[in-house]
């Protein structure tokens, strides 16, 4: 006994499409070749006129604010510590006091001996600052993070050059340049 449907057979068979059937599939194909191809149009279009545009939600392309943005900036060039230190020699009135910021001004930051240089406007005053630099490099790291600052390098006030006299030589900065 043969199966129904094989060839050679009695039983009924599956009917053939007919050209409206063809047709349609014809059509959806074309349809989505088409819009495959819009696709891939847009997006090149999309790339000549400077890339895919942001929508109604927040994207990495969007625009920031000021502040976020140089935080980015800082922290991708590893510049976190200088600005840091380089805020506390605007803010050095608020952390050692105005007494102390009246006589003692900080110079310059050495970022890697990790020393800030300060320079005091009396020999008195140059005494006291070395005798608070443990205290300001403890209060200094509190304010800067762990470490920032390992030393407080303490100046006096340079004497004048002496510009006038008997025995000076033209061209001499004073007793500093053959004793230096």
């Amino acid at each position: 006994m043969s199966q129904a449907g094989t060839p050679g057979s009695d039983g009924p068979k599956a009917p053939e499409p007919t050209g409206a059937d063809l047709a349609r599939v014809a059509l959806h194909a074309a349809r989505k070749a088409a819009r495959a191809r819009g696709d891939a149009a847009q997006q090149r279009k999309q790339a000549r006129r400077g890339g895919l545009r942001s929508g109604a939600r927040a994207d990495r392309r969007d625009p920031m604010a000021l502040g976020p943005a140089i935080n980015r900036l800082l922290t991708e060039r590893g510049w976190e510590a200088p600005a840091a230190v380089g805020g506390v020699m605007g803010r050095w009135p608020e952390i050692v006091g105005e007494d102390v910021a009246k006589h003692c001004e900080p110079e310059r930051y050495d970022e890697d001996e990790r020393v800030l240089v300060v320079r005091c406007d009396s020999t008195a005053w140059a005494t006291n600052l070395r005798l608070l630099a443990p205290t300001l490099v403890a209060r200094l790291n509190e304010d800067l993070g762990h470490g920032t600052v390992k030393l407080i390098k303490v100046i006096g006030p340079g004497g004048p050059a002496r510009r006038f006299g008997p025995l000076r030589a033209p061209g001499s900065t004073g007793p500093g340049d053959t004793y230096g």
